[in-house]
């Protein structure tokens, strides 16, 4: 049976969240207080880009199935279920910031009047959902409601297919009243034999954090192995393959570049520490690879001082890519960002571009030039910085390129490039990882 659902908040998450669970047979409604975004979405616009979202958002609306609207009343009319997907941002200590959420639960309560499912998709620190559970308490009947932990496991770009053909579904509970409601909810997960983790509210909280932490280790692993690879002479590439080959440890996330980025990683990893030493535990691991991760942006901006002899004054720079990786336009934590700011503050002057990011990356850095397409960008550059492994730059036309530049000086921070053609085309080239030579200057 179809069921009536409710998401709170729209972003990222959320409007994934909707269109998914619309496109399994439910009846959703989305709540935002940005009346602008509900406009949009109702209008079949979906505000950010991520592939295959516009089709599914328009085709769900059009059968009916989901709708927007900046009234929480009208979303909890005849809703079985609410999904919380509102944002978690890092406070300046490293804390998740749980203020929406908070915000949420003082609307939501007055309007429970019937059993309602409250399932918690937003990343959030360990114990929330017992919280939430007992701010809820407060306010109206417990035998009204119940509270569910299921966080999300999407990766940008890959989103809807990440929502359709999950790893697996993490599914906190306490009240075993609740596991019926789930179970049809992802009802068309289980006729593809989705895996489903059933645990209690803390170890899905955690289940989410430990994931990304670990993810965001290898990237940091690999980096700094790419590192050392460098000064030894060693190719990053052939090691990482090797590594990949054995099944303990996999291919996944061992791709050297100037660290990672995006609305997950660096904000989780910097709160599961917080959760850490709130609980007397030393997360010394996880602070570390916080910390080499921000120490791989700042070595690609000493590799670009030091192809361009030292000094990056009066030097022009194309920046190719902004968004934190390739398929989005999500520039939060993006290292295009702090490796910029370094540069300005070098005194380099920096012409960026970008396919889909240079409207968000506007808005952090006004200042720069922006370039309709990377051959502008590179028209009298002294260095081409790759900082987004987008397939458009993997084909640059080089040749193109060595006639735009000033100087033939490229640093792939991603690894983009053939380095042999790089060299045979004039370029002195630079990677992460990779055995260093140089071209003809």
């Amino acid at each position: 049976m179809p069921m009536k659902i409710a998401v709170v908040g729209t972003g990222y998450v959320g409007l994934t969240t909707c269109v998914g669970l619309a496109d399994f047979g439910n009846h959703v409604v989305g709540v935002d207080i940005d009346r602008e975004k509900v406009a949009r979405l109702s209008a079949g616009d979906p505000v950010i880009y991520e592939a295959g979202l516009e089709y599914y958002l328009r085709e769900n609306l059009a059968a009916g199935r989901l709708s927007f609207t900046t009234s929480m009343k009208e979303a909890l009319r005849d809703a079985e279920v609410v999904f919380l997907a509102v944002g978690t941002p890092e406070k300046e200590n490293g804390e998740a910031d749980l203020s929406q959420i908070e915000a949420v639960l003082e609307e939501l309560a007055p309007l429970i009047d019937h059993y309602l499912v409250v399932v918690t998709k937003s990343t959030v620190p360990v114990g929330t959902n017992r919280w939430i559970h007992e701010e809820l308490s407060r306010m109206v009947d417990p035998r009204l409601f119940d509270v569910v932990s299921n966080p999300e496991f999407l990766r940008e770009g890959k989103a809807i297919q990440d929502f359709f053909h999950p790893n697996r579904v993490v599914i906190g509970y306490e009240n075993e009243r609740v596991k019926e409601v789930m179970h049809e909810i992802y009802r068309p997960l289980y006729l593809i034999e989705t895996p489903f983790v059933w645990c209690s509210w803390e170890t899905a909280e955690l289940i989410k954090y430990a994931a990304n932490a670990f993810l965001a280790t290898k990237i940091s692993f690999i980096n700094q192995v790419a590192n050392l690879a460098e000064e030894v002479g060693a190719d990053v590439h052939v090691i990482a393959k090797a590594m990949g080959m054995d099944g303990r440890i996999s291919p996944k996330f061992l791709h050297p570049g100037p660290g990672f980025g995006g609305s997950c990683f660096p904000k989780d990893t910097k709160a599961l520490v917080k959760i850490g030493e709130r609980y007397g535990v030393d997360l010394s691991l996880v602070r570390e690879v916080i910390r080499a991760n921000e120490a791989q942006r700042m070595r690609m901006v000493e590799k670009a001082k030091r192809l361009l002899g030292g000094s990056l004054e009066g030097r022009r720079i194309a920046v190719l890519g902004l968004a934190f990786k390739a398929e989005t336009d999500d520039v939060r934590e993006t290292p295009a960002y702090p490796i910029i700011r370094a540069m300005l503050e070098e005194g380099a002057v920096v012409c960026a571009h970008d396919p889909l990011a240079m409207e968000n990356f506007r808005r952090l850095v006004p200042s720069i030039e922006y370039a309709e397409n990377e051959y502008e960008a590179a028209r009298g550059a002294d260095l081409v910085l790759i900082c987004t492994e987008w397939n458009e730059y993997r084909n640059l036309d080089l040749e193109r390129v060595a006639e735009l530049m000033r100087e033939r000086k490229i640093l792939d921070t991603r690894n983009v490039l053939d380095p042999e053609r790089a060299r045979k085309t004039g370029f002195v080239y630079e990677g992460v990882g990779r055995i260093l030579f140089r071209g003809k200057q």
